[in-house]
């Protein structure tokens, strides 16, 4: 399994050099991991020689630092990039793990999502295989993929009208997808915010059932979905995002990016905000990056979990069986 990692990451590198891609290596410690809501991050301290001290994170994805290269000139990069993510120890979600990241200058993500699906067939090629297997069925790599979008996709597994859960601006409305979500079914406690809700009928109803037979391209997120991303400019209630399904594991995230640092520092802090009341911290807000964002070009990237796509070509079960080294789990019952 090990040795199809190395041939599959081999092959898909060749592929971006190929593309007129460069690849990059962008620094682990940042000044802020990242301000989404429900992402944790790993925290330390950088000590100078004169004994001052400042708070420093293991990042969470390279996605600031690598908006940085765009702003600074760069077209094309990729990375094989580590990242580091507290909270996380399932099947799929390990603390450590390789995600491959990258970015077109000049592109929207539609774009992207077809590198996705050609990178997804040359690692299916390497390993040898004509089927991604997941623990909720099988997909063929080479078949058409589906595309679909998000409210789509609820109202097909969910019966749910999704879009009738936002205010044309984009804003949500918690109660009335509250009242929709428990009519089919799915528990709600007083405490979820819509995205809390949403999350959860994600989780039940839509993706087990994404990718099955073929891989799926769930398009057009709702806007509160998309933190960094450009909303769609037919109907600001959604974003320019998709993420790719194969065999019901979700695989591949990207959009087009949000270039309006105004409009970024006012998501990031409203998703601090909710850090806070729900956890009882907040990370830092990177104003190098919120500067970068106004001297960026219009992009778009896709951030793909490399462990996940070797569990699939090989038939893993869980994450740390691809990984050369896993992270050791303290934690874990004797």
């Amino acid at each position: 399994m090990l040795l199809r990692r190395n041939r599959i990451k081999a092959a898909i590198r060749d592929w971006f050099e190929a593309q007129r891609f460069v690849e990059v290596e962008t620094a682990v410690l940042q000044i802020s991991p990242g301000n989404e809501t429900h992402l944790h991050a790993f925290a330390t301290e950088l000590v100078g020689g004169d004994d001052r001290s400042a708070p420093m994170f293991l990042r969470t994805s390279p996605e600031f630092a690598a908006k940085k290269l765009l702003a600074a000139g760069e077209m094309r990069i990729f990375e094989f990039a580590r990242v580091f993510r507290n909270r996380e120890r399932t099947r799929l979600n390990v603390p450590e793990f390789t995600m491959l990241e990258w970015y077109r200058s000049g592109e929207v993500y539609a774009a992207l999502m077809i590198d996705a699906i050609e990178i997804l067939r040359i690692a299916a090629g390497v390993a040898r295989v004509k089927a991604l297997a997941g623990r909720y069925g099988t997909a063929d790599p080479y078949a058409k993929p589906e595309e679909t979008t998000v409210a789509e996709a609820f109202r097909r597994e969910a019966g749910i009208d999704l879009l009738a859960t936002l205010h044309p601006d984009g804003s949500p409305r918690r109660n009335a997808l509250a009242e929709i979500t428990e009519t089919v079914g799915i528990n709600v406690v007083e405490d979820d915010s819509w995205s809390d809700i949403f999350t959860r009928v994600m989780a039940e109803r839509i993706e087990p059932r994404l990718g099955q037979g073929r891989p799926t391209l769930l398009t057009d997120y709702p806007a509160p979905e998309a933190a960094l991303a450009r909303p769609k400019p037919s109907d600001p209630r959604l974003a320019e995002r998709f993420e790719m399904f194969v065999a019901g594991v979700e695989l591949a995230n990207g959009f087009s990016e949000l270039t309006d640092p105004d409009e970024q520092r006012r998501r990031f802090e409203q998703n601090m905000a909710e850090k806070q009341d729900l956890y009882g911290e907040r990370y830092p807000i990177d104003e190098d990056f919120l500067a970068a964002l106004a001297e960026m070009p219009p992009a778009a990237g896709v951030a793909l979990g490399f462990d996940r796509l070797v569990m699939l070509c090989v038939g893993a079960e869980r994450i740390d069986d691809v990984q050369w080294s896993p992270v050791a789990d303290p934690l874990a019952e004797p």
